[in-house]
């Protein structure tokens, strides 16, 4: 019997859970306001490469299209995240159903996925994270549909999965590498062997060679990228922490997928599959040793979701409705509650109200307002996050209206981090003033070799100190503090925004080496 024939795809009924993550997607998108990241991420629109210092080119060609094709709102920049969120659960049903699984498969891989906190919280944010995570989940499907089907054309559709996802995000190569082992391990050995893997191979690297190329050409950022992420911010990542928040970021889900991996190891019917749950214990094992931050694991889960529906469904076959709903209510209700912390979806007041409540009440969810600093605040980091930035604009607006035309046309705006750069960019047509330069993070590859103006408007991230060491240094004629970010919630709080003037010979100097030095990185 051929293949096609020999079970029901079950389309429409996965659409039904698409459309629940889409529509939860929509109601919270316009909430609060642009992240950090996504500040960045969609100024690289305005600067198209085949690489930049932090992510590959993928975000950047993706935040073009959407000011292209949406405009340039906080509502259109996470369009594109939530269509790839919808996708995401949409891989996940199918692969459920390639499994073997049913209907009830379906409902729990599905609703667990949906409101599990990790995917709740990193699939609506224009960031590459939800990119990343789709480029896994259809990278398994694939693979799982040569399995079934023995068809190569879902090879060569696997080589560019790959190669995109490696444009995308570099852990694909961590995910890659472990699939290919998790192959080598298992019975499914025998799929390496192949003349067209090699056709699928070529496919992936030659998507992926122009960025290659530019890292090349650019003295390897990524490396020094990933030195600076273990300095600064995954040296406080402790192995037990990274477990931990591995068995806390899915809530109650934990045990959906937590029981795929087991009927991935265990199960015979499952059997032409195992290489995911080696796969998924390598990157595990891999992640842990590199301090890795928990979402870099979080594509590897929609695989285990699809094992884990599909295994309560084979356990519970006989059990009846009431039964099976009860299996439902308890893996995801839960998270369903928690929703409010980790998707946008209440105005600000009753958020706080919700996280305070949570605190007092549900420890267990303490680590989602644990930020990278270790320490407890009253949001969590992606929240706090989103607020400041159209503050900091409008005063730096401010500012640089009140200059006359002729001091205008010898005026800089210098921001310290890329998240001001991002911001001040974002709302520069809205407050009418120039884009800001920065030297941190990619701001580095296309800010102007020297700074010759008389003006500085100057946004200070580190209490005034770079300011001191201006006027200890004789590098300034003069500054004036002009205003800070007020926020009581904005982890930005209390960054300052300075008019320098006359700028001199030794700071001009001061911003050629450390420009040069950062290019070079």
């Amino acid at each position: 019997m051929p293949y096609k024939n020999r079970r029901s795809t079950y389309t429409y009924f996965i659409l039904i859970f698409v459309f629940i993550k889409v529509v939860l997607n929509l109601f919270a998108i316009s909430h609060f306001g642009f992240q950090r990241d996504e500040l960045l991420h969609l100024v690289l629109a305005d600067h198209l490469d085949w690489g930049y210092k932090e992510v590959p080119p993928f975000i950047a060609i993706v935040a073009k299209a959407s000011n292209i094709l949406f405009g340039h709102s906080l509502f259109a920049a996470r369009i594109f995240p939530t269509i790839c969120s919808g996708l995401i659960v949409w891989f996940a049903g199918l692969i459920t159903v390639e499994f073997g699984g049913r209907k009830f498969a379906i409902t729990l891989t599905c609703l667990a996925l949906i409101f599990s906190p990790a995917f709740a919280a990193s699939g609506y944010l224009f960031q590459p994270v939800v990119f990343d995570q789709f480029w896994w989940v259809l990278t398994v499907w694939l693979l799982i549909k040569y399995l079934n089907t023995t068809d190569v054309k879902y090879l060569y559709w696997l080589g560019l999965a790959v190669g995109l996802g490696m444009l995308t995000k570099y852990t694909m190569a961590f995910f890659s590498f472990a699939l290919i082992i998790g192959i080598l391990i298992s019975k499914q050995r025998k799929l390496l062997f192949n003349r067209h893997i090699l056709g699928a191979v070529l496919v992936a690297f030659l998507v992926c060679l122009p960025n290659l190329i530019w890292q090349i050409q650019h003295h390897w950022p990524l490396i020094t990228h990933m030195n600076t992420l273990r300095k600064e911010q995954l040296s406080y990542i402790k192995p037990v922490e990274f477990i931990e928040q591995q068995l806390l970021v899915h809530g109650v889900a934990l045990f959906v997928w937590f029981t795929g991996l087991l009927f991935l190891i265990f199960s015979f019917r499952l059997r032409n599959f195992q290489f995911l749950a080696i796969a998924y214990v390598l990157i595990f094992i891999f992640l842990l040793e590199m301090d890795g931050k928990n979402y870099y694991l979080f594509g590897a889960y929609p695989m285990l979701f699809a094992a884990g529906g599909f295994g309560f469904e084979r356990w519970l076959k006989t059990k009846g409705y009431v039964l099976r709903t009860l299996t439902i209510v308890v893996f995801v209700l839960p998270n369903m509650i928690l929703l409010p912390m980790l998707l946008p979806i209440f105005s600000i007041e009753h958020t706080l109200a919700f996280f305070r409540f949570a605190h007092k009440n549900i420890p267990a969810t303490d680590f989602l307002i644990t930020w990278e600093d270790q320490k407890q605040h009253p949001l969590t980091q992606d929240y706090a996050d989103m607020y400041g930035w159209d503050e900091l604009a409008q005063k730096v607006g401010e500012a640089y209206n009140k200059l006359t035309p002729e001091q205008q046309k010898q005026t800089l705006i210098y921001a310290d981090n890329y998240g001001e750069a991002g911001a001040l960019n974002q709302y520069a047509k809205q407050f009418n003033f120039p884009g800001a330069i920065s030297l941190n993070s990619s701001f580095t590859l296309w800010a102007p070799d020297s700074i010759h103006c008389k003006y500085i408007i100057y946004v200070d991230d580190n209490g005034g100190e770079n300011i001191r060491q201006f006027v200890a240094g004789k590098m300034i004629g003069s500054y004036k503090k002009l205003g800070e970010i007020e926020y009581y919630l904005a982890r930005e709080k209390g960054t300052c925004i300075f008019l320098i003037t006359d700028p001199k010979a030794p700071l001009q100097e001061r911003y050629t080496k450390e420009l040069a030095k950062k290019r070079l990185e």
